[in-house]
């Protein structure tokens, strides 16, 4: 009976349609402008250098994937190469980065519909408005996931679609003259001009590839992760850096130096392409995608700080309670609250947070890289990083240049959560951190994760040893085979 219930796992192609939507937001519609005035026609060159420094730490993320099948990404990692101490502040950052996205997604949908409604252009008007549509979010989420799967589903084809559609009817309405000026006259007055300009579309762009790292939170409920989520992070990168370079070529393309004064430029590049009904199809487009995004995320976030209570006891029982409709409500309530307040503050200020909550997950992970190829305590199966410390190097390197850019707001309440998690880390000893656990619910946790990890392991050795037996028993008798060396083989396996 047990196995009848059995959630249905995800295969290869469901994860990459997963981490296209995940990675794929509001900033690849709303940010193109914000690039372009840095740097003009050098945008399309600071976002292949964002798509390649990124895909090197995403790349740190698939070897870290290929050693693990539990579920949990950054903070998973970080516990098993640092500690319990740093796993825990990993998670909460990991669900801290849930709450910018969800708020970062309300805001975009709410300037989005200022083309449309002109009382949002109104601060007041356009924040309660954040925090009612977020209260929302609360309200639903509390009664469950049923809607969830299928907003999100509508959202990702809706994105998709709007992205190919674009790009296939703008490459048509391009014009050689709008490709200059090629870099703004500011940005070329000396170098310290230009690493400014750079520094800063370079930022936004990072921005714009932080999802992958949600793509490894939800391992187990995947088919074979170990090897699956490498592909499928390498096959996202590759894909989302294609998609957002047409875009952005072909929008700079229709649209030239223009682009700075409009805020949703992909909207009007495709009016300007085949008039309003252009315009309108994104516009709905967008919609769709941002609210598809915001609600998923707002689910996808009280569940994690559930799954760091119920599951691995780094959080208070309290925190995981389920209501009658399995929905962890006090987690939703925090979750909530904390995005709220989070609407307040402008799109931009969000894209940082969510830059900066992204760093904090990821130097951990690039130094528990380094740290397992160093003492081999946790095998690869399947993709492997190769180089040695050539690239989790680099991509550390790369992770600290972004501290450059961070303003001093960001720092300052990013260190405010990190602090504030440090101290219930400090007064939720074991003792309490369990407390409300029976002691058979933490051994049966912990044997459950045991023998789920000695299964997955045993199934790809039985697999190897049957592929060895079928290759043994094909081979001709008399070609060099020796009494008994179809026996001796699965021995020494």
């Amino acid at each position: 009976m047990n196995a009848a219930k059995k959630p249905k796992q995800l295969g290869f192609w469901s994860i990459y349609l997963l981490g296209i939507n995940g990675v794929i937001g509001s900033g690849a519609f709303l940010l193109p402008q914000t690039i372009y005035q840095y740097m003009d026609l050098m945008s399309i060159v600071v976002l292949i250098a964002a798509a390649i420094t990124v895909s090197l730490i995403a790349l740190c993320y698939a070897d870290l994937a290929s050693r693990f099948s539990g579920a949990g990404a950054a903070w998973l990692y970080s516990y098993h190469a640092f500690g319990p101490f740093v796993g825990y502040e990993l998670g909460i950052f990991v669900w801290f980065l849930g709450c910018c996205t969800v708020a970062a997604e309300t805001v975009a949908l709410f300037t989005t519909l200022q083309a449309f409604i002109p009382a949002f252009n109104n601060t007041q008007i356009r924040v309660w408005s954040c925090i009612g549509l977020v209260v929302v979010f609360g309200i639903i989420n509390i009664f469950g996931r049923t809607l969830v799967k299928w907003v999100d589903n509508i959202s990702s084809g809706a994105k998709i679609a709007v992205i190919i559609l674009f790009i296939v009817v703008a490459a048509f309405f391009m014009h050689g003259a709008n490709f200059h000026p090629v870099m703004p006259v500011a940005a070329g007055k000396s170098i310290g001009a230009f690493s400014s300009h750079f520094g800063n579309a370079f930022s936004v762009v990072f921005y714009m590839f932080t999802g992958f790292s949600f793509i490894p939170i939800a391992a187990s409920q995947m088919v074979d992760p170990e090897k699956n989520i490498p592909r499928v992070l390498i096959g996202v990168m590759i894909t989302v850096t294609i998609l957002y370079g047409l875009m952005m070529l072909f929008a700079i393309g229709v649209l030239g130096a223009s682009m700075v004064n409009y805020s949703l430029p992909i909207a009007v590049a495709f009016r300007k392409a085949v008039g309003t009904w252009g315009y309108v199809v994104v516009i709905i487009g967008m919609l769709m995608s941002i609210f598809g995004v915001g609600f998923a995320t707002s689910f996808n976030t009280p569940a994690l700080m559930a799954s760091l209570s119920n599951e691995h006891a780094m959080l208070p029982k309290f925190f995981g309670k389920m209501n009658r409709f399995e929905a962890p409500w006090v987690s939703v309530i925090i979750t909530t609250v904390v995005s709220c307040f989070l609407v307040t503050q402008s799109y931009l200020f969000l894209v940082g947070m969510i830059v900066f909550a992204s760093f904090v997950q990821y130097v951990p992970s690039i130094l528990a890289v380094m740290k397992f190829k160093h003492d081999k305590k946790f095998p690869n199966h399947g993709f492997k990083l190769g180089g040695g410390y050539t690239i989790p190097i680099i991509a550390l390197l790369i992770a600290f240049y972004m501290v450059f850019q961070f303003t001093l707001k960001t720092i300052i309440l990013g260190a405010c959560v990190a602090g504030a998690a440090a101290i219930l880390f400090v007064f939720l000893d074991d003792r309490k951190m369990i407390k409300g656990f029976s002691l058979e619910e933490i051994k049966r946790n912990i044997e459950i994760k045991r023998e789920a990890e000695l299964g997955r392991r045993e199934k790809r050795i039985e697999k190897k040893e049957a592929a060895l037996q079928a290759k043994l028993a094909s081979a001709p008798s008399g070609k060099d085979t020796k009494p008994g060396s179809s026996t001796q083989a699965p021995a020494a396996k």
